[in-house]
């Protein structure tokens, strides 16, 4: 998984620092490869999570300098690429790349031409949508995401979290992560928290630097509905690495997830890039997944699928597995609500004024739990009973019962509120009106004047 630091900073170099030293094509003297390789094995042994390889990668490459391997390339192109494939020989570790920066440092370069680019970079980053490409809601009522990235959560939250409501009625859900090459491992926390219904510790983070281990847990609140129990499938490919097979790994370990498709990439050490010199960059490893289950990780060997498919097949074979579970799931799911509805009228049928609120309250729990009703459908529950039924005092059971589960919601106060007015209880009445006025001034709700007017009728009847 990539750690992305932003350096704003930079940008303002390549405005104002345009005279910048390049060393230009056709000019890499040995005396300059000699230096790119020192500041190379410099960081690797200050930085690099397993320091016994940075000192092996140190002799191989300053062997292959004596030897004269590099006297070849003639410029930083592919001078980063032999690097790059040297450094790869003996620490197979495919994070720890090499590469050019030497056209964003063009020291001919206007200000203009720089600007342009920048600008270009931004409408780019703006078009990848935090990496969340495509949603669709296929036949058999199954969510598809194509999931091209996993961006920060400063700049991906609010878009996962539009997404993944949109699946959030599905009956069982399609990850695909064929196309996807990594990213933050928060992002990897939050998405993989939608799946669970329960605290669970999903990957730690060895990290060198510190002797540190930093522990990525299942999240206690997430911005929208949770989908633990929909059947979930995700797509790899070779192109699945570093936070992307993170997340698959963490679904497969935990056995929540189905896998389908190709061996991914092989990339479970987290790091960061570093700049060589004026010209080359280098990212370096700082630190190792470590499973909870497995107690290892995905490196070198990729996360293998479940079930093994072609590139070209893995999209209809996933679809088709995922349609088989929609109906199974839909089959148990309505079973479930029948006997949740069934018990919860039997409970209403035999309702006991001062002795059933509790019972009621946890029956409602039971069908919130399994995503049969909602704030809205407790509330249109009590109105039922109240507006329709006239059975007040079961109503405002109902309606107390939504107040619990719904705690920072003013439309289950002020419909409590009411139910309490209708059944006389003035003074509970005004507590839960003025509780609606107060929740809805807090999170500026729409609808605030509206159970202002409630609030002052109520205070009406005092006088």
């Amino acid at each position: 998984m990539k750690i992305i630091i932003q350096l704003p900073i930079l940008f303002v170099a390549l405005l104002f620092n345009t005279g910048i030293c390049n060393a230009q094509d056709n000019s890499l003297t040995k005396e300059y490869k000699k230096e790119v390789i020192q500041n190379i094995t410099q960081l690797m042994n200050d930085f690099y999570v397993f320091p016994e390889v940075a000192k092996l990668t140190e002799t191989h490459l300053k062997a292959q300098l004596l030897n004269g391997y590099f006297d070849q390339f003639e410029n930083n192109e592919t001078f980063a690429i032999a690097l790059t494939n040297s450094v790869q020989t003996i620490n197979k570790d495919k994070h720890m790349r090499i590469w050019s920066n030497q056209a964003s440092n063009d020291s001919g370069k206007s200000k203009e031409r720089t600007i342009d680019e920048y600008v270009i970079g931004i409408d780019r980053s703006r078009a990848a949508n935090a990496g969340f490409n495509t949603v669709k809601i296929l036949e058999g009522n199954v969510g598809y995401l194509d999931l091209r990235g996993f961006a920060g959560m400063e700049t991906g939250k609010d878009i996962a979290d539009a997404f993944m409501k949109l699946m959030s009625r599905t009956d069982a859900i399609i990850i695909d992560l064929s196309k996807n090459g990594g990213g933050s491992p928060n992002m990897v926390q939050y998405l993989c928290s939608y799946f669970f219904n329960q605290k669970l510790l999903l990957n730690s983070l060895y990290w060198r630097e510190g002797n540190s281990t930093q522990e990525f847990w299942t999240l206690d609140e997430v911005g929208g509905r949770r989908m633990h129990d929909v059947p979930l499938f995700i797509i790899t490919s070779e192109r699945t690495f570093s936070a992307a097979e993170e997340f698959s790994y963490n679904m497969q370990t935990q056995k929540r997830a189905t896998l389908v498709g190709q061996t991914t990439g092989g990339g479970a050490n987290p790091g960061r890039s570093m700049r060589i010199n004026a010209n080359l960059n280098v990212f370096i490893p700082m630190g190792k997944a470590i499973n909870p289950i497995t107690k290892t990780n995905w490196e070198g060997v990729g996360v293998i699928p479940e079930i093994e498919t072609t590139v070209e097949g893995a999209y209809d074979k996933t679809l088709d597995l995922a349609q088989k579970a929609a109906e199974s799931y839909r089959a148990n799911r309505n079973k479930t609500y029948s006997q949740l509805f069934m018990d919860l009228n039997n409970k209403l049928d035999h309702f006991t004024v001062g002795k059933s609120d509790d019972i009621i309250l946890e029956s409602l729990k039971k069908c919130k739990e399994a995503n049969l009703f909602d704030e809205g459908d407790v509330n249109n529950l009590g109105y039922e009973y109240l507006l329709t039924h006239k059975k007040t005092k079961i109503a405002e059971s109902i309606l107390k019962a939504n107040t619990i589960l719904y705690p920072n919601s003013a439309n289950a106060f002020d419909s409590y509120g009411e139910s309490l007015m209708i059944n006389g209880d003035l003074e509970a009445s005004l507590k839960n009106y003025q509780r609606a006025v107060d929740i809805a001034a807090s999170t500026a709700d729409k609808d605030l004047e509206f159970y202002q007017k409630n609030l002052e009728s109520i205070k009406q009847k005092f006088k």
